[in-house]
């Protein structure tokens, strides 16, 4: 018979790590006498990070005394106390490869539910000061194991574990976690897993994607979404400059083809291109990002490029590029692109942001579609609305096209129902206005304060947040669990000395410095330079570091689980091995 051991609890507390203080809860003590046991979690206890811990799905951690005398063996340590893994109940019994989802347990007067597998992250590596935890528990088939709490009531230590219930289907922790974060998984059994309805939400949206799968491209789509197929070629390859077009004031079209006029592999619409170039004889090497804006599968690439103030690759472009020049190009790259179906298409663009759009726009007209289709705009005046009589035209080829621009300050010379059909800003406000559905596809691309609050807006209106797509210009938001945001200062070669080691590009941040071997991973050397990084297990388990590699080549130190997509990285446990290009 099984039996509860330990109840520990902790409360969320403030811990020093690399120089960076951690909110978590992970230090959990055990406490004596009977517990209360609530829908949220055991009394006494809290959870440092909702987004990843907590919630009525994951009430109660469960850890087994079995696994604590495996992993004492495999580390060769023997300080182990009750608690130690970041588990609520310790128990006797219990195993991750016998225990099912949906498997339901009487301990004292509560009862629970098996929900879903430990999802791991760095912080188990804090606690048990081994960084590479994470990684273990998953790769060994140790993760423990969440209960629900389906009837409140309370527990103490040596209460049986009485087994009331089977789950359905018969899939065990163990098989679910193997399913989630190892390669190949059982087709079988993800659909078995699907079936299994105390499965939490989370993991069977991820599980879903993951037996959607269309492609063979690698990577892992319940980890990480995908960010569009393989680029088409590896690195940088020189093209020609085949036409220069003014578009507004400060915005340049630039087009390119192949120096022998050889037809270019298909680009998605809504994918970007990373230019590298130097804008000087003997100036350094830079590299930016720019949205393609053409029609894809044209016999040239487009980008379009606003001069931004202090600009010099914008400017470089917008003032000395002729036709005839040849740049060095990547592949078309992102998985920012129109996806297929017949809902309603509502395009949401404001001043550059209009670039990925446009591209979908002339998709669509190409392909004659009969999906309803919104184009939506917003800019400060006709000086500055690129691309007016090119959309209006787009539009006019579609069966079923509506188009609103709106100017914030327009200028004495600009004709409303012309120029213009409104004064203020693109919001949820005037979508309501226009009678915009709530049930559409909606692509957003524009200034970051524009995607903010729009994305934001949409949600609070009631839009579908799976259906909201969107394109950041420059850096992504950071993901840094447990670690509060701060304002950073612009981002910055390493402190002390340089490197001396191959060319490190983070091409979103527009920064170029040598590798410095005192870093153990490329992280650790983006988060010395201050560029904005996402990350979670920080041992290649989670996939959520994995970004671009727009060139170059990387090793890996210890091995993902499971290796990224085609032309993606995980950065958290690879160094370079030459000169790299990283999408960040």
């Amino acid at each position: 018979m099984a039996q509860l051991l330990s109840i520990n609890v902790g409360l969320p507390c403030d811990v020093a790590w690399r120089g960076e203080k951690v909110h978590t809860a992970i230090w959990k003590q055990p406490v004596q006498g009977r517990i209360k046991v609530g829908r949220l979690n055991v009394e006494g206890d809290g959870q440092g990070d909702l987004a990843g811990h907590g919630g009525e799905h994951r009430a109660v951690m469960v850890y087994q005394t079995e696994s604590y005398r495996y992993w004492e063996a495999q580390l060769r340590r023997k300080e182990f106390s009750f608690g130690q893994f970041g588990e609520n109940f310790t128990v006797d019994g219990l195993a991750d490869d016998e225990v099912c989802i949906g498997d339901r347990y009487r301990i004292g007067s509560a009862l629970f539910e098996v929900t879903q597998p430990r999802v791991t992250c760095y912080r188990v590596g804090i606690r048990m000061e081994e960084p590479a935890m994470a990684a273990l528990l998953v790769s060994h088939h140790r993760p423990g194991f969440y209960f629900r709490v389906l009837q409140e009531g309370e527990v103490g230590v040596g209460d049986e574990i009485v087994k009331v219930g089977d789950g359905p289907e018969r899939i065990t922790v163990a098989d679910i976690d193997a399913l989630l974060y190892l390669p190949n998984p059982s087709r079988e059994k993800l659909e078995r897993s699907l079936r299994v309805p105390a499965l939490s939400q989370g993991w069977k949206t991820s599980l879903k994607a993951i037996a959607e799968q269309k492609t063979s491209e690698g990577g892992n789509p319940g980890l990480k979404a995908a960010s569009g197929p393989p680029p088409a070629w590896p690195g940088f390859r020189p093209l020609r400059i085949a036409k220069v077009d003014r578009e507004a004031a400060n915005v340049v079209s630039l087009s390119f083809e192949q120096k022998d006029e050889a037809p270019l592999p298909a680009a998605l619409p809504g994918q970007f291109l990373v230019l590298r170039l130097r804008t000087t004889a003997n100036g350094p090497m830079l590299l930016r990002n720019y949205s393609m804006s053409g029609m894809p599968g044209a016999m040239t690439y487009r980008v379009s490029v606003k001069r931004e103030t202090k600009g010099v690759v914008s400017s470089y472009l917008n003032d000395r590029v002729q036709p005839g020049d040849v740049l060095e190009v990547s592949a078309p790259r992102g998985g920012f692109i129109l996806r297929s179906g017949d809902a309603q298409v509502v395009l949401l663009s404001a001043g550059i942001g209009a670039t990925p759009v446009l591209a979908m726009l002339h998709s669509l007209s190409s392909a004659a579609s009969l999906r309803e289709v919104w184009w939506i705009y917003g800019a400060r005046n006709h000086a500055e609305h690129p691309f007016a009589k090119e959309s209006r035209a787009l539009l006019q080829t579609l069966v079923n096209s509506r188009s609103h621009i709106v100017y914030s300050k327009p200028d004495s010379g600009d004709e409303l129902g012309v120029d213009y059909d409104s004064v203020g800003h693109v919001d949820t406000p005037l979508l309501d206005r226009l009678g915009v559905t709530r049930d559409a596809d909606f692509y957003l691309c524009g200034p970051p304060s524009f995607l903010k609050q729009l994305t934001e807006g949409l949600k609070a209106w009631g839009a579908d947040s799976t259906r909201i797509y969107f394109e950041v210009f420059g850096q992504e938001a950071p993901i840094t669990p447990g670690i509060a945001q701060s304002s950073r200062p612009p981002v910055h070669a390493p402190a002390g000395e340089p490197g001396i080691g191959p060319q490190i590009s983070f091409t979103r941040s527009g920064l170029t410095v040598p590798w410095n071997s005192r870093f153990s991973s490329l992280l650790e050397f983006a988060e010395a330079c201050d560029v904005p990084v996402q990350w979670s297990c920080r041992t290649g388990v989670c996939h959520t570091c994995e970004c671009g590699l727009i060139g170059g080549t990387v090793e890996y130190e210890p091995d993902p689980l499971e290796p990224p997509a085609t032309g993606n990285l995980l950065i958290c446990c690879s160094r370079p091995s030459g000169d790299v290009e990283i999408d960040l």
